[in-house]
């Protein structure tokens, strides 16, 4: 009987040690991971920022298919929310209690089944050499039913930090495929307004066409700005020569003016095109695209038996400003060539 006594006085013991060294354990709890995502920061702060987006990069609703996901009217921004119920998940509910635009996301997760609990959870957004770091952090407080379960099951870091983990991943993969899809619509013949133009002019070889006219066309947007100059229209490039044997290419940066002006920059000319007649093609993605885009305004020609004049235009008209676009997938160029 007294080898019982002491055994269930041993277990009480434990028990006694095991459960204060339950509640001494942290109140709080916080964890948090980075990514760095080859991207524009508004093109990922986009996504995260709207709750109808997380169920492509949601690494929970991943892995519960069949849930049953209910959003409100409003899924962006503050007071943007929604909420879930499956056999995985439980139930449970999100909501946005506070943004700074392309900065920060301040949301709050309740956790109603299997157990209660609410934790926040902070996203911020910075703009870094390569693209956009984004870090993912959670933070809440422990009762002490959950530092019972964290002490047998591990803590709340270890078991959820590699969910946010493949978060990060598949967020960088949907923001990727995002800004890679892009269209070519061979829209036919058109008649081109023609106009004046203010211009620059020079030659390079064609890897280097892109960074020279990033170069070249601001020069003379600053140029109509700085007189007062009232632009008529987007800025284009205009094709002069495309040697591709010689891998040169010799072009013109313009600025569409509503009149013809007389510039004091010798730098800086103006310029006029005539109407004319063109096969209009428009691409709407990256720039990337523009190879086969042209290749199918050309293909086009030749299908339908058009001829294009030895000294016609060629024009790439820049619908979007991609600083004011900053998804690829929306920037609109338009392609005229011109026939005769």
């Amino acid at each position: 009987m007294k080898a019982f006594k002491y055994i269930l006085f041993l277990l009480l013991i434990l028990f006694i040690g095991f459960a204060i060294y339950v509640a001494v354990q942290p109140n709080d709890y916080t964890f948090n991971r980075s990514k760095v995502i080859d991207a524009p920061v508004p093109v990922v702060y986009d996504v995260v920022n709207d709750f109808k987006e997380w169920p492509r990069f949601s690494p929970w609703i991943e892995q519960d298919k069949d849930a049953v996901l209910t959003f409100n009217e409003k899924t962006s921004g503050v007071g943007a929310g929604y909420s879930w119920e499956g056999e995985i998940l439980g139930i449970g509910n999100a909501k946005t209690v506070d943004v700074l635009n392309n900065k920060k996301i301040k949301q709050e997760i309740e956790f109603v089944k299997p157990f209660e609990s609410i934790s926040n959870i902070n996203w911020t957004f910075e703009q870094v050499e390569k693209g956009t770091k984004v870090t993912w952090s959670m933070e809440g407080k422990q009762d002490f039913m959950t530092k019972l379960y964290v002490a047998f099951a591990g803590s709340i870091e270890k078991n959820t930090g590699p969910d946010f983990e493949r978060g990060l991943f598949k967020l960088d993969s949907i923001v990727q495929a995002d800004m890679s899809k892009y269209s070519i619509n061979v829209e036919g013949i058109t008649q081109h307004s023609g106009g004046f133009y203010l211009y620059n002019t020079s030659s390079c070889k064609m890897e280097d066409f892109k960074q020279k006219m990033d170069e070249m066309l601001p020069k003379v947007g600053a140029y109509a700005i700085a007189n007062n100059i009232t632009m008529a229209g987007k800025p284009f490039v205009i094709y002069h020569k495309w040697d591709t044997e010689n891998n040169t290419v010799m072009f013109s940066c313009c600025i569409p003016t509503t009149s013809k002006i007389e510039t004091t920059n010798p730098n800086i000319l103006t310029g006029q095109l005539e109407p004319f007649k063109a096969v209009k093609t428009v691409l709407r993605g990256d720039y990337s695209n523009s190879e086969e885009a042209w290749n199918k305004a050309m293909a086009y020609i030749k299908d339908n038996n058009l001829k294009e004049p030895i000294t016609g235009p060629v024009l790439e008209i820049y619908v979007t400003d991609p600083k004011s676009t900053p998804n690829p997938a929306n920037w609109i160029t338009e392609i005229y060539l011109a026939v005769e």
